[in-house]
């Protein structure tokens, strides 16, 4: 899914005096624009998620499970940090890509949830995270490959200007890896044909994405 191209003027402007809460009324109105575009974005997620039924379905214990509750998990911090860097970045080029990648991850969150339901499966499960993966069980600190901590989570949520920018980009660049390190294990397991659809299509964007992290990245840090 592809978020709308906002204009280099709207970046431009001067920034509107505070309100009462604190914050501009543009960038805030932007904040909850943003919001509502990610609520249909789930929505629209929810109707591609839906599968032609089978005979079969996947269990609890699957593949195919283990990988749409992680990548949910997974897709959410996206998500977070995404929206971290839209209201706080100073350049355009992030806080587009962070509307890119918040709005087609949030889709692709629907997408999962819906397999899930038509499933008959709890959005949790029995199983602990990671453990449908070969190599779930050595994955440092117990978060899924690209995650960041609650530590540095936190300081892209304190950090202020450029720094904003730094923080989400190398944040971002690592959690993409460790999303596409993700897809390549359902990809070598699954044979199911819409989850191998979706799983290839993420992979194609994530890995689009990322040059354009890189791009950004070095000039931010210019």
């Amino acid at each position: 899914m592809t978020a709308p191209a906002t204009t280099d003027s709207e970046h431009d402007e001067a920034p509107a005096a505070p309100d009462q809460g604190g914050q501009a009324p543009a960038r805030r109105y932007g904040v909850l624009a943003l919001t509502a575009m990610l609520v249909v974005g789930l929505l629209l997620g929810f109707g591609g998620g839906l599968l032609t039924p089978g005979l079969t379905r996947p269990g609890d214990t699957s593949v195919e499970a283990g990988f749409a509750r992680d990548m949910t998990t997974h897709h959410t911090q996206a998500v977070e940090m995404s929206l971290t860097a839209y209201r706080s970045a100073t350049l355009p080029g992030v806080r587009q890509m962070a509307v890119d990648i918040a709005s087609g991850q949030q889709g692709e969150i629907g997408a999962m949830q819906t397999w899930l339901r038509q499933w008959e499966l709890s959005p949790t499960g029995s199983q602990p995270p990671m453990s449908w993966m070969s190599d779930g069980a050595t994955v440092k600190d117990g978060l899924m490959p690209g995650m960041a901590t609650p530590q540095e989570m936190a300081a892209l949520r304190d950090a202020q200007g450029i720094e904003v920018d730094r923080q989400f980009l190398d944040l971002m660049i690592n959690h993409h890896l460790g999303g596409i390190h993700m897809i390549d294990a359902v990809l070598g397991e699954t044979d199911n044909a819409e989850v191998l659809r979706v799983a290839r299509t993420m992979k194609s964007t994530q890995q689009s994405e990322l040059n354009n992290l890189r791009q950004l990245q070095a000039q931010a840090k210019g």
